[in-house]
C-alpha cells in the first residue's frame, strides 16, 4: 500500500498501531462475569484472570473493566489474595456482555515521534458485532467510547466507502514498522462476511489509514475450534521488525497440520517491498484439547507481550516447555512466564484475547 493517508484518519494525522513490544502505559482487561462462557468451569477462571494481572502489575499498570461496585469489592478481595498492589490497578464500573477485550475494545495508536512532535495517543474503534455470530454484543460495542472518555483521548471511527468497518483486534497483528499479518478466512471469507462488498485492496487500505500498515500478509486460515473463523493470533505472531514465530505442529496427524504448514509456507516465501524476507520461528502446536466433545482453540501463539513479560498459555501438554523455550530466545530481555490456560480456553479464548495494551505516548 502506498499513497497518501486520508487527513481524517490516524495516518494521515501521524499516527500508527505500534508493535506490542514497545512500551506500555497500561493494559486493559474486562473482569469475567458471563458463566456461560466456560460452563461448568466458571469458578476457577476468576483465579487464572488474577493470576496474569499479578503477573502484569509487576510492570505496568491493570485497566480493570467491571460489572458494578459489588463486582469490584469482590474482584479487588480476589487480587489482594494473590499478592496484588491496589495501587497498580484501577477500576471502571462499566457493563459488558463478554471479557475478550482484544475483540470489543478500540486498538490504540500512536502518533511517530520526530524533531518537531511528541508522541501521542489515540484509539481506532471498530465495529464489534460479536464475531458475526452472538446477538449480545451491544454492550461491548460501546467500550471504545467508554474508554476514550476515561482516557481523553482522541478516537476514530474506521470507516470505508462510508461505512463502519467490522474488525476485531484479534484479526490482525504488527511489527510496528509497516508489515500487518492477518487472515483470508477471517476478513475475505464469503461465509463470514464482516464487511461485505470490500475486498481486499479495501482491507489494505483501511490497515494502511487506521493502523499505518503499509504492507499486509495474508495467510490462508486459522485453526480448528477457533469461533471466530480465523483469527491470525493463534496461528503466527510478530515478535520484532520483520520476525515472526508461527505455529508448526510436530505430528504429522496434527488436525491443523495442513493449514498451518500452508501458512509458514507463505511466510516463508513473503517478501517486503524492498525484497526482504522474513524470519520465522517455528512454535509447537499443543496436543489437541478437548472438553465435552469440542474441540478448543488452544495456541502458544495466543500470548501477551508485556513491559517486562512474556505472558504464555500452557495446556499441561508435553510441548508446553518447548513452547516456552522458544519464546524465551525470541524475548531475551523479557520474562517468559506459563499461564496455566486449559479451562480458560473453554472459552475460546486465552491471554492474547483478553487483553488490549495501551501504548505510553
Amino acid at each position: 500500500m502506498s499513497g497518501p493517508s486520508d487527513r481524517r484518519t490516524p495516518a494521515g494525522n501521524g499516527f500508527r498501531m505500534p508493535a506490542e513490544w514497545e512500551p506500555h502505559a497500561a493494559t486493559w482487561i474486562a473482569w469475567p462475569h458471563e458463566a456461560s462462557d466456560w460452563p461448568g468451569k466458571f469458578p476457577a477462571i476468576r483465579w487464572v484472570y488474577a493470576e496474569i494481572v499479578r503477573v502484569l502489575t509487576a510492570s505496568e499498570h491493570v485497566e480493570i473493566v467491571v460489572p458494578d461496585a459489588v463486582y469490584e469489592r469482590s474482584v479487588l478481595r480476589v487480587l489482594r489474595s494473590v499478592g496484588v498492589d491496589p495501587g497498580r490497578i484501577r477500576f471502571h464500573r462499566w457493563p459488558t456482555d463478554r471479557s475478550w477485550v482484544r475483540d470489543s475494545g478500540p486498538t490504540f495508536v500512536r502518533r511517530t515521534r520526530s524533531s518537531t512532535t511528541d508522541g501521542a495517543v489515540g484509539l481506532v474503534q471498530w465495529k464489534f458485532n460479536g464475531w458475526a455470530k452472538y446477538d449480545n454484543f451491544r454492550l461491548d460495542r460501546a467500550l471504545p467510547l467508554r474508554i476514550a472518555r476515561a482516557t481523553h483521548l482522541p478516537v476514530w471511527k474506521a470507516r470505508a466507502s462510508d461505512r463502519w468497518v467490522v474488525m476485531e483486534g484479534g484479526a490482525f497483528d504488527v511489527d510496528g514498522r509497516g508489515l500487518l499479518i492477518t487472515t483470508e478466512e477471517c476478513l475475505l471469507s464469503e461465509v463470514q462476511a464482516r464487511n461485505p462488498g470490500l475486498d481486499r485492496a479495501d482491507l489494505e487500505r483501511v490497515f494502511w489509514n487506521y493502523l499505518g500498515a503499509t504492507t499486509v500478509i495474508w495467510l490462508h486460515r486459522g485453526i480448528k475450534g477457533d469461533d471466530t473463523h480465523g483469527h491470525v493470533d493463534d496461528i503466527a505472531r510478530f515478535v520484532a521488525p520483520r520476525t515472526l514465530v508461527a505455529v508448526q505442529p510436530g505430528d504429522a496427524s496434527h488436525p491443523d497440520g495442513n493449514a498451518l504448514r500452508e501458512n509458514f509456507e507463505r511466510l516463508q516465501a513473503f517478501r517486503t517491498p524492498n525484497g526482504d524476507a522474513l524470519k520465522v520461528y517455528p512454535l509447537p502446536a499443543p496436543d489437541p484439547v478437548v472438553f465435552r466433545n469440542q474441540h478448543l482453540p488452544a495456541s502458544y501463539a495466543n500470548f501477551y507481550i508485556a513491559n517486562r513479560s512474556v505472558l504464555v498459555p500452557t495446556f499441561d501438554d508435553p510441548h508446553d516447555r518447548e513452547a516456552l523455550e522458544v519464546l524465551s530466545r525470541v524475548f531475551p530481555g523479557r520474562e517468559v512466564v506459563g499461564i496455566h490456560a486449559r479451562d480458560l480456553v473453554w472459552g475460546l479464548g486465552t491471554v492474547h484475547c483478553l487483553t488490549q495494551p495501551q501504548p505510553a505516548p
